[in-house]
């Protein structure tokens, strides 16, 4: 068997070809793209998509983990923001300038056997990480010459979005039969470009119901922590010196013990990812704390629903929260992660914000006591979002299905 090609499954029915940012890589968990992708492939396969073929770093981990085929992706990821590579890339796979053993070959014929290719929830659309922009516009160049449809789903657009990068999302965008984003500023970002886009949660908001996990949970009240180690313009030190601040703080105002858990972290040995700024924060702390690791994007889910607080400068502990009722303080440290946050805390009716300049002006203790005195009021308006958030999310998933389906029919 070519070492580009790992299968699992062997069916019939609905065939759909999706890529999301999946396979963990020297032994370190990126949740949240994998619990955007586990979410997809758990309600298209309960719509009757019993072939799902994935595009993958890591092809052992993804088929194993999903029970689906594994195919590597595209390519573009090695060529990082060379856009001259990017172009010619992707030129030379839509023209079959290709070798026989090129990873492209097998996602060309996947696609071609295809009843629906769908790109999975995601922020990538951005000039931060252009290759992604280069994979999916070709992906979906690929699926557009094959006469398959087209999905691009649960989708952050921008903010940063320079011109060339702007005309290629425009056409994948305008190819796709179905486009959805996660939130109002990508829908008015979709809207500049000519898109006609729809606006849902994020497609991970309710993994914590598709997959419940029977991990432990800490014994106690808590507060979930998740730090990135990208902490904007801020020195690394100042960002923590106030993080332990504000954390101290809630500790001893609420009573919740504090618990770190890495979004992008190893599934074992010592600290890496964001567990590095983590022990830099606990170590800065007076009072005490504890770790929690995740083993998939489940128990993680399930961590932040099961949390009476999130605080959290990473995107999909807020929305795990969020979607449970649970009071969420998102720390943006830029454009990007404003938009993100903003739009997850705000899908669910709550608006707790607190900026990188606010954070270290030390305004994040008095920020939090609101929330905490709100904290049942919060979780009623939540849970009442999450009602009519997951009646539109299964609406969206029948039309995604459908699309499949009409193909097979057809």
């Amino acid at each position: 068997m070519a070492s580009w090609l790992f299968r699992t499954v062997v069916s019939s029915g609905m065939r759909i070809v999706s890529i999301g940012d999946i396979g963990p890589l020297d032994g370190m968990l990126h949740v949240g793209d994998e619990a955007m992708f586990e979410a997809m492939v758990i309600e298209l396969r309960s719509r009757g998509a019993s072939h799902i073929t994935g595009l993958s770093s890591n092809l052992v981990d993804s088929a194993d983990r999903y029970g689906i085929d594994a195919i590597q992706n595209l390519g573009f990821g090695d060529l990082g923001k060379d856009r001259a590579a990017s172009e010619q890339r992707m030129h030379d796979i839509l023209t079959g300038r290709i070798q026989p053993r090129d990873p492209a070959v097998a996602v060309v014929h996947a696609v071609q056997t295809a009843d629906l290719v769908v790109i999975a929830g995601g922020g990538n659309m951005t000039s931060i990480w252009p290759s992604h922009i280069f994979e999916r516009a070709t992906l979906g160049a690929l699926a557009k010459a094959a006469g398959v449809p087209l999905v691009v789903s649960g989708q952050t657009l921008g903010p940063q979005l320079d011109e060339p990068d702007s005309v290629l999302l425009a056409g994948l965008l305008r190819s796709a039969d179905l486009v959805g984003v996660r939130e109002g500023d990508s829908l008015a970002l979709a809207a500049g470009l000519g898109i006609e886009a729809q606006l849902h949660a994020d497609d991970a908001s309710f993994l914590a119901d598709l997959a419940p996990s029977s991990a432990p949970l800490p014994p106690f009240p808590y507060c979930l922590v998740t730090l990135s180690t990208h902490t904007g313009p801020a020195e690394r030190e100042e960002f923590v010196a106030a993080a332990a601040l504000l954390l101290d703080r809630v500790a001893a105002s609420t009573g919740l013990g504090v618990v770190f858990s890495g979004h992008f972290a190893p599934f074992g040995g010592a600290p890496r990812g964001d567990e590095v700024i983590h022990e830099l924060v606990r170590s800065a702390m007076e009072q005490q704390s504890g770790t929690a690791r995740a083993q998939s994007a489940a128990e993680s889910a399930a961590l932040a629903r099961g949390a009476s607080l999130v605080v959290s400068s990473r995107y999909h502990p807020v929305v795990f929260a969020v979607s449970g009722g649970v009071p969420a303080v998102g720390i943006p440290v830029d454009d990007y992660t404003t938009t993100k946050l903003t739009g997850a805390l705000g899908n669910f009716g709550q608006s707790s914000v607190l900026p990188l300049n606010a954070l270290l002006a030390e305004d994040g203790p008095s920020l939090v006591n609101d929330v905490w005195l709100d904290r049942s009021g919060i979780r009623e308006t939540g849970l009442q979002r999450a009602h009519e958030q997951r009646a539109a999310s299964s609406a969206w998933w029948d039309a995604v299905a459908a699309l499949g389906v009409s193909v097979q029919t057809s």
